[in-house]
C-alpha cells in the first residue's frame, strides 16, 4: 500500500477542492474494448473451477491488490458506444439522446463530459487508440478537443495478427511482445512529454480484445491450452473443443491488455508520478461472438473488471457494492477537484475508496440498472432496436423485453429461407446473420450445427425469441439459465423488482417510455427528447 504524507491524506479526507492544480492527482484510464470480468484475480475471489482458471493477469492483479477490487461493476448498456456515451456523461444510457446507439450516434454537446470538464479545469487530457468513436468521430466528445497520441503506431489494436506476421518473419515471441510493449511506451511517453506542469487525463483504449483474433493465438502466444478450460465453460457455452479454442485466444488478447498495462505503470514509476496518479482500469461490456456475452443483459455481457488505485484510496481490500461504470464520471470529477454537474445522475464513488471497510461498504449500492436498444442498425427489418431494460440487485436479476416479438440478437437471415451460410462466412462476417451478435468460431459452430440435438438447446437459448419478462434467482442460478418469472413463488419478487425498475425509467425521462419508444423506434433518430 502506497504511504502518503498526512497533509496529504488529510487533504483527501477533506475534499479534492482543495488541492491546487498542480496537486491534483493525475488520472490514467484503461479501458479495454470487449473485456468483461476475467482476470486471475477473478479466479481467486470466486473461488477455482471458471474460466478465469485459465487467465493470468499479473499486472492487473497487481493494482486491484494494492486498491480497491470491485467484484460488481456493471455497464449501463452492452454495447461499445452507449456505454462509453453513459460513462462520460454520468448519465444512463437513455439519457444521452442519440449517442444511445451505435451506428449513426452524434454527440449532444450539451452533455456534460467528464474529459472535458477537467479540462476546462487545467488538466492536460490525451488518449491513445478507441474511446468514442460511433461512426462521425468529429462528433466524438472525447476526441473532439481532447490530445490523441499514437505516434509509435497502432498495430498493438491487432495484437494477435501482429505477432503472428512478426513470428512468421522469423522473431521470437518475445521479440514480438517487446515491439508491442515499445508501442504502447511511445504513446504514453509522447502523451506525458506534452503534460507540461499540468495534471493528465490519459484514456488508454486498445482494441485488441474486440475480434478479430488470430485461431489459436491464445496457445501459441500465451501458452493456454483450450483444454485446460474443459469443465470450466459456462453453461450456455457448449463445451467442444472449439469453442474452449475460441475463448482461450480471447483470453490471450485479455493477456496482451494486461502486457500493455504493465508498460504504464512501468512508465509512471520511471517518470516519478505513479504515487500521484489515480489508476482506475476496467472494459466497455463482456466478450464478443459468444452467448450471453455482448449486446445481452446477462452477467456475462454486462458484469465487468474493475480495479481503483491510487491517491486517496484505501487499498488492499475487496468490494461487493454493486456498482456502474458511470459512477467513474463524477468520481473523476471529485478527483481533480471540479463540481460534479446536476446533469450527472451517477454517484461518486469516493465514499466506498475512501472507507476502510470490505464487502458491501455503501449501504445504498444495492441494485443497478441496465438496457440496450440497438446494437447494429442491419441487425432486423427495418433497423428496429430491441429493447431492453434490466435490474440486478445481489439475489437477483429481472431483464423486461419491451418486444418481445423480435430477436433479441438480430433477424436470422439465410437460416429460415435461402442458401445456408458457410462456416467461413459465419466465423469471419458479422453480419450473414444474427448481426447483434459479432461473427466468431463459437456462433460459427453453434449455427453450423443447430439441427444437432444436443446443440438444439445452445441454439435456441441464445438466438430465439425471448418472454417479455426474464427473471433470475441468482442464489440457485448464477449464471442465469432458468427463467422463474412463471413460477408462483417468485410472483412478489418480480412486482416489486419490476416496480422498481419502472419508477427509475420514469424518475430518468426514459424515451423508451414515451409515447410507445418512438424516438428509439424510427430510425434515424432524431428531433427532441419528450
Amino acid at each position: 500500500m502506497r504511504r502518503f504524507s498526512i497533509l496529504f491524506i488529510s487533504l483527501c479526507l477533506s475534499g479534492w477542492s482543495t488541492l491546487s492544480a498542480q496537486d491534483r492527482p493525475n488520472i490514467l484510464f484503461a479501458f479495454a474494448d470487449d473485456w468483461g470480468r476475467h482476470a486471475s484475480i477473478y479466479a481467486e475471489v470466486d473461488g477455482p473451477g471458471t474460466e478465469s482458471d485459465a487467465v493470468q493477469t499479473p499486472h492487473f492483479d497487481a493494482l486491484a491488490r494494492e486498491g480497491v477490487l470491485f467484484e460488481n461493476a456493471f455497464v449501463n448498456a452492452p454495447s461499445c458506444t452507449p456505454c462509453r456515451s453513459s460513462l462520460l456523461s454520468g448519465r444512463h444510457f437513455w439519457q444521452t439522446g442519440t449517442a444511445a446507439i451505435l451506428q449513426g450516434a452524434v454527440w449532444d454537446d450539451s452533455l456534460p463530459a467528464w474529459p472535458l470538464l477537467l479540462q476546462d479545469s487545467g488538466y492536460h487530457i490525451g488518449y491513445t487508440w478507441k474511446v468514442w468513436s460511433p461512426g462521425r468521430p468529429a462528433n466524438a466528445p472525447y476526441g473532439q478537443r481532447a490530445n490523441a497520441y499514437a505516434p509509435a503506431g497502432s498495430s498493438f489494436n491487432g495484437f494477435s495478427q501482429t505477432a503472428t506476421r512478426m513470428i512468421e518473419g522469423g522473431k521470437t515471441i518475445e521479440q514480438a511482445r517487446e515491439q508491442m510493449r515499445e508501442q504502447v511506451r511511445g504513446n504514453f511517453r509522447a502523451m506525458l512529454k506534452a503534460q507540461q506542469d499540468r495534471p493528465f487525463a490519459y484514456w488508454f483504449g486498445p482494441t485488441n480484445v474486440h475480434r478479430k483474433w488470430i485461431k489459436g493465438s491464445g496457445k501459441a502466444l500465451w501458452g493456454i491450452d483450450p483444454d485446460s478450460l474443459k469443465g470450466k465453460l459456462p453453461p450456455f457455452l457448449p463445451d467442444v473443443h472449439a469453442v474452449r479454442q475460441d475463448f482461450a485466444d480471447y483470453l490471450g488478447e485479455v493477456q496482451a491488455f494486461d502486457m500493455a498495462l504493465g508498460v504504464l505503470v512501468e512508465e509512471l514509476k520511471a517518470n516519478g508520478q505513479y504515487d500521484n496518479t489515480l489508476i482506475v482500469v476496467s472494459g466497455d461490456h463482456g466478450p464478443a461472438g459468444f452467448p450471453h456475452g455482448k449486446c445481452n443483459l446477462y452477467d456475462f455481457g454486462t458484469r465487468v473488471a474493475l480495479s481503483v488505485t491510487g491517491p486517496g484510496v484505501t487499498g488492499g481490500r475487496v468490494v461487493s457494492d454493486l456498482v456502474s461504470l458511470p459512477d467513474l464520471a463524477p468520481t473523476f470529477l471529485e478527483a481533480g477537484g471540479v463540481a460534479v454537474p446536476d446533469a450527472m445522475s451517477a454517484r461518486t464513488l469516493w465514499p466506498t475508496l475512501r472507507s476502510s471497510e470490505e464487502g458491501l461498504v455503501d449501504a445504498n449500492r444495492t441494485q443497478v440498472y441496465m438496457g440496450r436498444e440497438r446494437h447494429v442498425a442491419q441487425a432486423r427489418q427495418g433497423h428496429l432496436p430491441y429493447p431492453q431494460r434490466a435490474i440486478r440487485t445481489k439475489d437477483y436479476l429481472l431483464v423486461i423485453n419491451f418486444e418481445p416479438d423480435r430477436y433479441p440478437l438480430g433477424d436470422p437471415y439465410r437460416l429460415e429461407e435461402g442458401p445456408e451460410p458457410s462456416v467461413d462466412e459465419l466465423t469471419n462476417q458479422t453480419f450473414v446473420t444474427l448481426p447483434d451478435e459479432d461473427a466468431g468460431p463459437t456462433k460459427a459452430w453453434i449455427v453450423s450445427h443447430r439441427r444437432d440435438p444436443g446443440v438444439q438447446p445452445f441454439f435456441a437459448h441464445a438466438y430465439g425469441k425471448r418472454p417479455r419478462e426474464e427473471l433470475f434467482d441468482l442464489r440457485r442460478d448464477p449464471h442465469q439459465m432458468n427463467n422463474v418469472a412463471n413460477d408462483p413463488q417468485y410472483s412478489g419478487t418480480l412486482v416489486e423488482l419490476r416496480n422498481r425498475l419502472m419508477e427509475t425509467l420514469r424518475a430518468t425521462d426514459d424515451p423508451r417510455l414515451v409515447g410507445e419508444g418512438c424516438f428509439f423506434e424510427t430510425p434515424p433518430m432524431s428531433g427532441p427528447l419528450k
